[in-house]
């Protein structure tokens, strides 16, 4: 072949890429994603340039105003009009800007800020070496009980990636609940998980325990995210294309023009079911719904506590967004066939995580398995497909994840000699002891229980009531069911606190800084406000409650 013709094919090939159309990105209405990512790479910056001593207070100070510019910014898209008559598809169809994305954005925004206290919390644990210590190990790397970490606790390292990482996670859980093509969902889901695997494994107390359970969780978050992937390639093959909206189409039969060279595999049901099932696995993992709940308790047992009230939160927060665009934009088509599995779900998440519970000893795996059980409350929402639904599930999850996070602060409070003392037999007699922490733990149990004039009782009221309007009445029966084995556990906890003699040797309780204070004073908040009057924000939700497509 000549010179002139290797050069004609060069330059045929070469024409068209003029032609490339620059992306549309509309920046404004991402900013809350990118306020946070901005913040965390700041954040990694911070690490490599400030001196070690002023570190912990560069991150905090950064973590914190991104936080609460990031919540600014969703309340203005929000009073712009953008979660309900300016709803639409940002990024080239990658980002949908509605009301459920915005609202469960400013739950998750907040629910960040309220654990970012948590965990720069520095006065729980007597000063080491003169060294104010905080949860988190001196020096992740060093092996536990070594030399090395002797070395780096008498030096006063403390790990403050952890800032920068909690960013990472948040800026992940942003995308994950508005993502509208599923290549988006799987970004978002790796950017929330890889930092929590991380974080799982940084606890100063406890190391070993720590980092297995943050290897469980890395393992069976691995398969969870491999068998997401799988399902996404499926549903590729079944729809050829990852976006919402076209798969939706092609499962309605609604779909126009057709890819000659997809139109052998579009269509095939065995794809589009396989792969579906695949991805709301992955999703009803990272909710910690029944047959894929394993690793709850041992990595909420296992992980530094601040991380576990965080994760117990925002995880739940975000994946069941996930959860709801998927099978409300997606597969409405499919609802016959969805339904019954989720049904099957979220009545074995609702009892065995109720009946599981009432054998729990330690602190942490109760309050895991608690989670578990409410996990399965908000899927009976989930299995309304009403407006109601959707928007009873945003309530329900605004109003529990402060909740968690200040029921697992208050768990950080209850110390002996070894670090946090969880096992139950510890708490006997704390109301005598200090009867106002006690007292504030009884408040988040109570709202875990479901009883009127807390925030927990409305979000189940709301939930059950969806359910029961969607022809699910069953459901909401099973529900109350567990909602009263549930209740006994958690009273069970606050009659051991109160109704017991303390023991001589028992744990204190050490007074926090005005850090966790904030953080269980906002919990108690939250709980009493949505409990008491909670008409504005069910309108808020209601508001919310409608996708854009």
């Amino acid at each position: 072949m000549s010179a002139t013709a290797v050069h004609s094919l060069w330059t045929t090939a070469a024409d068209p890429i003029s032609k490339i159309d620059a992306p549309k990105i509309e920046y404004g209405q991402l900013s809350p994603t990118l306020i946070v990512l901005g913040a965390a790479l700041v954040g990694v910056l911070i690490e490599a340039f400030v001196p070690r001593k002023s570190r912990y207070y560069a991150q905090v100070f950064t973590a914190v105003v991104a936080l609460c510019a990031a919540f600014a910014a969703v309340v203005a898209l929000a009073a712009d009009g953008y979660g309900t008559t300016k709803a639409h598809v940002a990024a080239m169809g990658a980002i949908a800007v509605d009301g459920p994305s915005l609202f469960l954005q400013g739950t998750i925004v907040l629910a960040g800020l309220v654990g970012l206290f948590t965990f720069a919390e520095r006065r729980l644990d007597p000063q080491a070496h003169g060294n104010r210590v905080d949860s988190f190990a001196a020096q992740a790397a060093s092996v536990p009980g070594s030399d090395s970490e002797k070395a780096a606790v008498k030096a006063g390292f403390t790990t403050t990636e952890v800032f920068p990482l909690l960013l990472f996670a948040i800026a992940g859980m942003l995308v994950f609940p508005s993502a509208n093509d599923l290549l988006t969902l799987f970004v978002a889901l790796e950017v929330l998980s890889l930092p929590l695997y991380l974080l799982c494994a940084l606890a100063r107390r406890k190391r070993l325990m720590s980092q297995e359970a943050a290897v469980k969780y890395f393992l069976l978050g691995a398969f969870a995210s491999a068998f997401t992937l799988f399902g996404i390639a499926l549903l590729y093959g079944y729809a050829g294309s990852v976006s919402y909206g076209r798969i939706a189409q092609v499962v309605d039969g609604t779909v126009t023009n057709v890819d000659p060279a997809l139109a052998d595999t579009m269509g095939n049901d065995a794809l589009l079911l396989i792969g579906s099932a695949m991805i709301v696995m992955g999703l009803l993992f990272k909710v910690g719904a029944v047959p894929f709940h394993m690793w709850t308790p041992d990595v909420y047992q296992g992980a530094p506590t601040p991380v576990t009230g965080f994760m117990a939160a925002a995880t739940k927060v975000a994946a069941f967004g996930a959860l709801l665009r998927l099978l409300y934009v997606v597969l409405p088509g499919l609802r016959w066939d969805w339904r019954p599995v989720m049904w099957a779900v979220a009545v074995v998440t609702m009892l065995g995580g109720a009946i599981v519970a009432i054998t729990q000893t330690d602190i942490k795996r109760l309050l895991a398995y608690s989670s578990i059980a409410h996990a399965g409350f908000i899927l009976a929402g989930v299995i309304a497909t009403s407006k109601d639904g959707v928007s009873s599930v945003l309530f329900y999850l605004a109003g529990y994840s402060f909740v968690t996070i200040g029921a697992f602060a208050v768990v950080t409070l209850v110390r002996d000699a070894g670090g946090e003392a969880t096992h139950l037999s510890k708490w006997a007699g704390l109301g005598r002891r200090s009867p106002l922490v006690a007292a504030v733990f009884a408040v988040f149990l109570l709202a875990f229980a479901g009883i009127p004039l807390t925030s927990g009782f409305a979000g189940k009221f709301a939930v059950f009531k969806a359910a029961a309007d969607g022809g699910a009445a069953p459901l909401v029966v099973v529900g109350v069911i567990s909602s009263a084995i549930a209740a006994f556990f958690y009273i069970r906890v606050i009659v051991l606190m109160f109704f017991s003699e303390p023991k001589a040797e028992g744990p204190t309780v050490a007074v926090p800084s005005p850090l966790t204070m904030a953080a269980i004073g906002m919990g108690v908040a939250v709980t009493l406000v949505l409990g008491v009057a909670p008409q504005y924000f069910l309108d808020l939700a209601s508001q919310a409650g409608v996708f854009v497509r």
